[in-house]
């Protein structure tokens, strides 16, 4: 199984990248964590906010494989502590497809590509920078997945 991460953004600080990268490495060849950073819609022009997010929604849709699982991160989305996280990651390891993360662009995601959710997940109930959420999603995947295994890297 993978776990792909689509967000629009494709230039984020080093420090971010670092930090995904460190992350990204640590998974196991069975369950790989990839990032398929698409282009973001310029943000000039006098385009409203929804003709830029439906701009980027065929970017996404690009970088999404067929026959995953489609979550989508939205601040109305499910709650979920680790411990559930880990449990949802060993039901969609048990239906043999692969999954997908979306994060959209500064101004979220095309309504339209919502609706295609299989599932919606909030990381926090705080706004983040992008290259922010691009690290602690990566995070929470790793920490759930090392506890769904038995590894000591989660403790509570």
């Amino acid at each position: 199984m993978r776990l792909l991460i689509a967000a629009v953004g494709q230039r984020q600080p080093a420090w971010a990248d670092t930090a995904y990268d460190d992350f990204a490495k640590r998974f196991p060849p069975e369950m790989r964590l990839e990032l398929k950073a698409v282009k973001a819609e310029p943000r000039s022009g006098g385009k409203t906010a929804a003709q830029l997010m439906a701009a980027e929604a065929p970017r996404l849709e690009s970088a999404a494989p067929k026959g995953a699982r489609r979550v989508f991160l939205d601040e109305r989305g499910t709650r979920m502590t680790t411990v559930q996280l880990a449990e949802r990651m060993t039901a969609w390891r048990g239906e043999g497809r692969d999954v997908v993360f979306f994060i959209g662009g500064p101004d979220g995601l095309d309504p339209a590509l919502k609706n295609t959710a299989d599932e919606t997940l909030r990381l926090s109930d705080l706004t983040l920078p992008h290259a922010f959420v691009r690290v602690l999603l990566a995070e929470a995947l790793y920490r759930a997945w090392s506890l769904a295994i038995g590894h000591p890297y989660h403790r509570e």
